[in-house]
């Protein structure tokens, strides 16, 4: 059995994507920071376990990190964690970017670098980033949003080389609009039908089904490779 660790596990998409890996067959350990409580819940509900460190931290990140290798390498990491704080840039703090910037592309190295070496000896293993349309398309007030989330993308091109002749495998999954309290406000259905060639947002269970695919033996050849899920989107 794999062990999977998907981080910002408390969210639409990454609760969904805990519970698909679970029903795959795979032990599932959900990371969160500020919403541990729901975390717990879901683990308990489909028999997987729940952590708790920021990912901007680095060493208590390491600490975490240590404690989860203890039990056995992850073979699967879905680097889901990631955090909004919009504004155009001419009215843009100083923190709102180092923030935003701090959570999905630091975390990222923060959680993914400890990782590598027990993953690499296994001979397997699959990592999954989750990027953003607006890292792909740009979209005004998130600059910081979408650079954090683009600097994933070439993250993962540059890993997936480094990562190939051991078996690991290294994707970018960008969501585009999909269901959540936040979405249901932002985007009603008169709009979601103009900008959204499906006429919909999508579901975080279509998330969740792609990236399970990818962590699956099935898409062992596919690696390096930045996917969109945004209902036709350019």
């Amino acid at each position: 059995m794999s062990r999977a660790l998907v981080t910002g596990g408390s969210g639409s998409i990454g609760g969904a994507i805990a519970r698909a890996l679970a029903a795959a067959g795979h032990h599932v350990i959900i990371h969160a920071y500020g919403n541990l409580v729901k975390a717990e819940a879901l683990a308990a509900e489909i028999g997987a376990e729940a952590v708790c460190f920021d990912i901007t931290d680095a060493a208590a990140t390491s600490t975490a990190l240590g404690e989860i290798l203890a039990a056995g390498p992850v073979q699967i990491l879905v680097n889901n964690a990631g955090i909004h704080d919009d504004a155009v840039m001419p009215g843009m703090r100083p923190a709102q970017w180092h923030n935003v910037i701090d959570v999905s592309l630091n975390g990222f190295f923060n959680v993914t670098q400890p990782l590598l070496m027990p993953m690499i000896r296994t001979r397997w293993g699959r990592i999954i980033n989750i990027s953003s349309v607006a890292a792909v398309m740009g979209n005004r007030g998130q600059a910081n949003y979408a650079a954090a989330k683009a600097g994933l993308h070439g993250a993962t091109r540059s890993l997936s080389l480094e990562l190939a002749s051991r078996g690991i495998t290294v994707n970018t999954v960008a969501p585009g609009i999909i269901t959540s309290p936040a979405t249901a406000t932002l985007f009603p259905k008169d709009m979601l039908a103009k900008i959204v060639p499906a006429q919909r947002a999508g579901q975080p269970e279509e998330v969740a089904d792609l990236v399970t695919f990818l962590a699956s033996e099935k898409a062992a050849y596919i690696t390096g490779q930045l996917i969109s899920i945004n209902g036709g989107m350019a």
